[in-house]
């Protein structure tokens, strides 16, 4: 069965909180997958996660350690998943002898470049921290209570986005 990572973290931090309810004991949950953008962290933790991983999210800067390529149009660098066959040669997964890992999980892929780690980190903060605020929450945990997810349709993104404008092309500092 695939179950999307939304789906999946919410289907954990029930069993979680269920748990917590019988044995007072809190398991913290780690959204683990998918993180790409600054709303991806904010949903995740909105949805229950206590932290996430973000090896895409940082893979997309100048200091991850892969080189940026133009692909067509567009400025991109080398990512793959953890559970790919490229990262699942390495030596750490190697488990000796005639054990191998007999299946693949992650890709090898591209993904677009985003510049500088220093430039683009405290932006990524201060949506977190904006998110929170506007839910009414100082913390995590508070912030679990407190946000509200709701599903909307393309029409209304777009009635809530700038349209009927064209918009200015920002340069980049691609160098």
């Amino acid at each position: 069965m695939v179950v999307g990572q939304a789906s999946a973290l919410i289907d954990v931090v029930e069993a979680r909180d269920e748990y917590y309810k019988e044995t007072g004991i809190y398991i913290p949950v780690c959204s683990d997958g998918g993180i790409v953008h600054d709303h991806h962290i904010t949903i995740a933790l909105a949805l229950g996660a206590d932290y996430v991983m973000m090896g895409r999210y940082f893979a997309r800067f100048d200091e991850s350690p892969t080189r940026v390529i133009k692909k067509g149009n567009a400025f991109v660098k080398e990512y793959w998943g953890e559970g790919s066959n490229r990262a699942r040669n390495w030596q750490r997964y190697d488990m000796g002898g005639d054990q191998k890992l007999s299946f693949e999980e992650g890709v090898d892929s591209y993904i677009p470049y985003a510049g500088s780690l220093k430039d683009n980190l405290a932006i990524t903060v201060a949506k977190i921290k904006s998110t929170m605020c506007n839910c009414g929450s100082i913390s995590i945990p508070e912030f679990h209570e407190k946000a509200r997810l709701t599903l909307v349709s393309e029409v209304s993104i777009a009635e809530g986005s700038a349209h009927d404008v064209i918009l200015k092309e920002i340069d980049n500092q691609f160098k």
